[in-house]
């Protein structure tokens, strides 16, 4: 994540919270929000920047962030919610090619 330190600062204390409290109560306090099926983000905002760490479920308890990135209003652009849904696949279809060796 390449956010100048005080905004990575506030996306990381988003990501503890949320590891803390788990995802029902980072939920409630706007921390995480679902964007599609199994893609969500984390929340944080200094000043008026917004940072967003996209991410998804593997399993269990464990979730893969795959990129943040900082943004002007509070919408999530199109095309950074592509590249998390390529991400995603791209871990899968290798995940699935180490298990079949």
């Amino acid at each position: 994540m390449s956010l100048p330190p005080k905004q990575a600062a506030k996306l990381q204390a988003a990501i503890n919270m949320t590891e803390e409290k788990g995802l029902e109560v980072a939920t409630r306090m706007l921390l995480v929000k679902k964007l599609d099926k199994n893609l969500y983000e984390l929340r944080s905002r200094v000043g008026k920047d917004y940072q967003r760490g996209l991410y998804f479920h593997i399993t269990g308890a464990n979730y893969m962030i795959t990129h943040g990135f900082s943004k002007k209003t509070n919408k999530t652009p199109e095309r950074e919610i592509n590249h998390a849904v390529d991400l995603r696949a791209e871990y899968y279809q290798h995940y699935k090619e180490e298990d079949n060796k």
